[in-house]
């Protein structure tokens, strides 16, 4: 690939990275000693490394300071995520975290507003996995080198803030970059032929779902056992986080007794269950309610104007070896259908399938990360691509039993519908891969440009360390 490509990428994958690279948002230190970071082997016009000391200013940008520390941290989390650091310079983590700044500078002068309800509430959720990891509030201020989770948390807050701002004054100078048919092509064809990036191996995949019935008599029983659960709490004074260490089946939340703070009514909850989170008084419990993903109860702990933090259990009807055995015959009758032609797999979908969001359409799988048909056979989820890998276009899987994140177990069967080996790009059967590497450059042409007049009209000071790092922008204002 070329080295513009390789920039592109580069730039690409240094602009998705808001997390990685945003120094702040730990605070970690691993011992007593400076951080020891080991060396790179690419080529910086910053001297390499083995011990730098957590003190002094690297830049200033706006109302904004950069520490020498910062730039060790932001190594030490892109290895933590498993990122390799052997070809990332400092005079580059340098310049993103100036450019991380002057984005949030900016916002401010725009008055780009994050509310601090939104901002408390991820961390709430950060905070809560932190404790999750390890065990509690005072290990996690101690790991975080912080006397107590109350500065950790003003740590968090102002990273978070910076973060937010930056991606939402980032979005507001690409939102309305757009690329022409013309664009595209000419992006293509100025690639030459044998530099054109090679995409790996694709497919395309159907399924059908089957779920074992549940019972009117398991309902009873299920919503009973959580009605005895409410009574002991309304009339016994019994505690509703205790219960739901012991009885809720979400494993999202039981360890933490059922706690989900910062719930809205636009986000991505089921409706029966934010219906009963903003229908009830703070300290009320609801009667138990049904939802796709089980039967629930649910506490509200405190409203916070617009947002409320809840608890929950949740409990699942019991299903009968009865209901299993029939959801196999199901199952196993359409298979042996489809594969004597009988009916095709994606009308057997339509008419069969219990899965609401692809039945429709032929049992049709979408990406959750491209949003298209397509999977990449070396970025699927193992449990998917144990079942397909071998199949053959129009085969038909073998049943096999899948179950969710709550432990719920469908039955199901997979076909391929579309198979693409891997191919040296081309126009027209990647358009729309094509597309979005146009848009993407397009992007950072107007990224950089908004960004080198930015600077002109924002203070910067540069640490004389990093004088003669050679900048993707003008920091330097030479």
């Amino acid at each position: 690939m070329n080295k513009f490509l390789l920039v592109l990428l580069f730039s690409t994958a240094m602009l998705q990275a808001q997390t990685v690279v945003e120094p702040d948002s730990t605070g970690v230190v691993k011992s007593n000693d400076s951080l020891v970071v080991q060396k790179t082997t690419t080529r910086d016009t910053v001297k390499p490394f083995e011990r730098f000391k957590a003190e002094g200013v690297s830049a200033v940008v706006g109302e904004y300071v950069i520490l020498d520390s910062d730039i060790d941290k932001a190594y030490v989390e892109m290895q933590s995520q498993g990122m390799s650091i052997e070809d990332i310079t400092r005079c580059q983590l340098m310049g993103k975290l100036m450019e991380d700044k002057l984005y949030a500078h900016q916002a401010k002068q725009d008055s780009i507003m994050v509310p601090d309800a939104e901002i408390n509430g991820m961390i709430d959720q950060q905070l809560q996995y932190m404790i999750g990891e390890l065990g509690s509030e005072e290990k996690v201020a101690a790991y975080y080198r912080k006397d107590n989770i109350a500065d950790l948390r003003r740590d968090l807050f102002e990273a978070n803030k910076s973060i937010k701002l930056a991606s939402l004054m980032q979005q507001k100078v690409i939102e309305k970059v757009e690329v022409t048919p013309e664009e595209v092509r000419t992006f293509f064809f100025s690639i030459p032929e044998e530099e054109r990036p090679v995409f790996g191996a694709e497919i395309e995949i159907a399924q059908i779902v089957v779920d074992p019935k549940i019972t009117k008599q398991a309902i009873d029983e299920v919503k009973g056992r959580l009605n005895a659960i409410r009574a002991d709490i309304i009339d016994n004074g019994a505690s509703f986080s205790t219960k739901a260490v012991l009885y809720s089946k979400d494993p999202g939340s039981n360890s933490k007794g059922g706690l989900y703070t910062g719930v809205k009514r636009d986000s991505p909850w089921a409706k029966e269950f934010k219906d009963q989170a903003f229908s009830l008084l703070e300290g009320e419990i609801s009667e138990p309610f049904e939802t796709e993903f089980g039967w629930h109860l649910l506490y509200v702990e405190k409203i916070r104007g617009q947002e409320v933090d809840v608890r929950h259990i949740l409990m699942f009807p019991e299903v009968s070896q009865k209901s299993i055995d029939e959801a196999q015959k199901k199952i196993e009758d359409l298979k042996n259908q489809i594969e004597a032609g009988e009916i095709s797999f994606a009308e057997a979908a339509r008419k069969n399938s219990d899965d609401k969001e692809t039945r429709n359409n032929g049992g049709q799988l979408v990406n959750p990360i491209s949003f298209d048909t397509k999977f990449d056979l070396t970025k699927m989820d193992p449990t998917l691509s144990q079942q397909v890998y071998n199949l053959k276009e129009g085969e038909v899987s073998e049943v096999f039993t899948d179950r969710d994140r709550t432990g719920k177990s469908s039955l199901k069967i997979l076909t391929v519908t579309q198979k693409y080996e891997e191919h040296k790009a081309d126009f027209s059967k990647d358009y729309e891969r094509i597309k979005k590497l146009a848009l993407r450059e397009k992007q950072i042409k107007v990224i950089n440009k908004w960004q080198n007049e930015k600077i002109k009209d924002t203070y910067i000071s540069i640490n004389e360390d990093y004088q003669d790092c050679e900048f993707a922008g003008d920091w330097l204002k030479k």
